[in-house]
């Protein structure tokens, strides 16, 4: 099987890595990056042929612009969950007044969005969402609790899967909104300090939050299918980047592990060597389903490999340091109680890997029951 890129490929690879290498200098804020991003052209390179986007550019090219993104050391992106979640979402599912109003402000980096689907109790088990929208009029009054909303605090709008058929069970009744964020005293956004000191994730509380009836993406009650095609496309080209990123790690662990001398160690050696054989299989297994469409079990399968590849890195990250792993570089205070280094935050961040995002439980009952068939788990079976 040929996972190369052909000329053209390289020439868009390489006049992106010449224009990351200009402008990627660490002095924007995000907001202003995003705005620098989407003038230049390089938000939304995949929708031109649809007419909202910027330039132009195959499948393969975006992979080519994320892999040389992620290699490039340019600032997070706080707009990758409009660009690669929503608006691939209102391309397949939206209204053309859907698509005019809101892809055009992601392109240029204008408009940035979370997502409201996890709460309290239904995380894993989406089907399981408590938050209603009631329809008033030309609007929707929406009342409930999402958590672990990663970027709610940048963010100026919010998807938000709710239900909107009083008494509806599971995914039954729910729809696809589109909420704005600046309702003051109707949304309250509350940072989750996590194990790594950090606060990416918040709780979004929702006290009477309007949303527009036309804004409502796949009518009233066709929420699940829409959501469920939006977590297809989580797995899509970004994965690719997010392989760049653990490429890195992995370096930064194999000289770790040169430095402490625990390379002499046969059984890290292998570790280390599985480590890097494992994360090309990853590639490959990426490259080989990417544009594919009808796999019910490639995102599946892409999140059980990714989750516990990097659960396990971050664990040998901690082992091939030693003792030292477990010192921070510096001394608790109560206003900073603690500062992590890399490969620390990697240890601690990667033991949620195999949860968010669609919990390992999840993902094999997907693969079991919709690729091969298997019975389905009796309800009620703890």
């Amino acid at each position: 099987m040929d996972f190369g890129f052909t000329a053209g490929d390289e020439a868009f690879r390489a006049e992106a890595r010449a224009w990351l290498v200009a402008h990627a200098d660490g002095t924007h804020d995000r907001r202003t990056w995003e705005r620098t991003l989407g003038k230049a052209g390089w938000i939304g390179i995949g929708w031109a042929r649809d007419g909202y986007g910027n330039r132009t550019a195959t499948l393969t090219q975006q992979v080519a612009w994320a892999e040389e993104y992620a290699s490039s050391g340019a600032p997070a992106r706080s707009g990758h969950i409009g660009e690669n979640l929503l608006a691939p979402t209102l391309l397949a599912h939206g209204t053309d007044e859907q698509k005019a109003r809101f892809l055009p402000p992601i392109a240029a980096g204008e408009e940035l969005w979370c997502q409201g689907y996890s709460e309290p109790d239904a995380g894993s088990d989406l089907a399981g969402v408590r938050t209603a929208a009631e329809r008033e009029g030309t609007e929707y009054r929406v009342t409930g609790q999402k958590i672990w909303t990663s970027l709610a605090h940048e963010a100026d709008w919010c998807f938000v899967l709710a239900r909107t058929e009083a008494g509806s069970h599971r995914h039954h009744g729910l729809s696809f909104l589109l909420v704005p964020m600046d309702q003051p005293g109707r949304i309250e956004v509350r940072p989750i300090r996590q194990l790594t000191g950090t606060s990416e994730f918040n709780e979004v509380f929702f006290d009477g939050a309007r949303a527009r009836a036309e804004h409502v993406v796949g009518g009233e009650g066709g929420g699940w299918k829409v959501a469920m095609s939006l977590l297809g496309f989580e797995r899509g080209v970004s994965t690719l980047a997010q392989q760049i990123g653990f490429a890195q790690e992995l370096g930064q662990v194999v000289r770790a592990a040169v430095a402490t001398g625990a390379v002499a160690d046969p059984v890290v050696r292998e570790r280390l060597v599985r480590q890097w054989a494992e994360l090309r299989v990853m590639r490959w297994n990426a490259l080989r389903t990417l544009g594919r469409s009808g796999d019910a079990g490639a995102p599946s399968v892409a999140k059980l490999l990714w989750g516990g590849w990097h659960q396990r890195l971050g664990e040998l990250a901690m082992l091939v340091r030693g003792a030292e792993a477990t010192v921070g570089p510096r001394h608790w205070s109560a206003a900073e109680p603690y500062e992590l280094d890399a490969l620390q935050h990697l240890f601690l961040f990667s033991r949620a890997d195999t949860i968010y995002g669609g919990s390992d439980q999840v993902q094999r009952t997907i693969i079991a029951e919709r690729v091969l068939g298997l019975p389905r788990e009796p309800k009620g079976v703890v």
